[in-house]
């Protein structure tokens, strides 16, 4: 089926965490048949900062962030058998929501993929005007980066039809064991950009052990950081594209894993970059949130941690023998049930399943 996919960006991780996300997904759909053309606005220096060229499994239409391209790529959406709304496109994500919607064939398939439930419901409860009250009465489908029950529960009370949460996961062709640099040695190595909602969550979890462990090597990777005060052995390095993840995260005693708030609360929301340490066989530490064990068992796969302290205690009493058999066990373990390959199948299912039933229903 051809499937019109409006997001935040494909060819670029910069400030845009889905990346990784929407290709894994996205080129696992392809390999299924399915045609996709993925939108993304000319915004926040994305083009500027592209990790990927455009791939052969997706025709990818770059506009500017103008209303005229604005109305131009909304009217692509009625050739397509599915229209993907995605959160957090960054600029007019209202306007697109309701454009795709009123531009999609009567047979098409509506849907919005939220790969930020836990802020979005919050915004659906503060505002009872928000755009997507009146969106989900004509949306066909709801599906989410993660959130679990908690999720599913909170939008099918808004009205959604129906809601499924599609788990981030693992590329393997993508992710994988790579060579360590020493550009990237250090005994703990984190990931993230520096938003708002996670930024006091890293002081605790990252930099609070930095101070509490003078000796050890940190290194912090990610946009935003550049005028952040840093204990001495801390090292960060701006952001790192994502062909130089797997070196990244192969390089380090261990990799740390933090949530932003919205998402350690609800839970069920593993992040991308779970996925990708894992891959490599990495040993990860991870902050707590319910439902971890759905992914990764906890000190066999994965180490958690309630509080900074936690990290430090784990950091210090960490063996190069003990983080390879994590990682290792983590490796087999994402391989082995948490693929993109198989979330795919499922959404595949899901699409084709919810396309005959409306079809069938607007024939009649």
């Amino acid at each position: 089926m051809n499937i019109a996919f409006y997001g935040s960006s494909l060819l670029s991780s910069y400030w845009n965490g889905a990346a990784t996300y929407y290709r894994g997904l996205l080129g696992a759909l392809a390999r299924l048949g399915h045609r996709i053309t993925f939108y993304e606005p000319d915004a926040f220096e994305r083009q500027q900062h592209r990790d990927i060229e455009p791939p052969d499994w997706a025709r990818v239409i770059v506009y500017e962030a103008t209303e005229d391209a604005l109305r131009r790529v909304m009217a692509e959406a009625a050739w397509a058998d599915v229209v993907v709304k995605a959160s957090g496109v960054g600029v007019f994500d209202d306007e697109l929501l309701a454009g795709t919607i009123a531009a999609a064939a009567p047979g098409a398939l509506r849907v919005f993929w939220d790969v930020d439930a836990p802020a979005t419901l919050a915004a659906l409860r503060a505002d009872p005007t928000h755009p997507l009250h009146e969106a989900l009465r004509s949306l066909d489908m709801v599906l989410t980066y993660g959130g679990g029950p908690p999720v599913v529960a909170a939008y099918r009370g808004f009205g959604a039809r129906t809601c499924v949460p599609i788990y981030n996961a693992l590329d393997p062709e993508t992710h994988h064991p790579a060579r360590p640099e020493p550009a990237f040695a250090a005994d703990l190595s984190l990931l993230a950009n520096r938003l708002p909602d996670r930024e006091a969550r890293i002081d605790a979890f990252f930099l609070d052990p930095a101070v509490a462990l003078p000796d050890r090597r940190f290194l912090l990777g990610g946009a935003g950081w550049g005028d952040k005060a840093m204990p001495g052995n801390v090292r960060a390095i701006g952001h790192v594209p994502t062909a130089a993840h797997n070196s990244f995260n192969s390089s380090a005693l261990a990799v740390l894993n933090v949530a932003r708030d919205s998402m350690a609360e609800v839970g069920f929301s593993p992040a991308t970059r779970v996925f990708e340490a894992a891959g490599v066989g990495a040993c990860l530490i991870t902050d707590a949130w319910e439902g971890i064990e759905l992914f990764l068992r906890p000190e066999e796969e994965i180490l958690v941690a309630r509080d900074g302290a936690d990290v430090a205690a784990h950091l210090d009493t960490l063996t190069s023998e003990r983080a390879r058999r994590i990682g290792t066990r983590a490796m087999r373990r994402v391989l082995a049930d948490h693929t993109y390959a198989q979330r795919a199948e499922t959404v595949h299912r899901l699409l084709t399943d919810a396309l005959a039933q409306k079809r069938g229903a607007v024939a009649a």
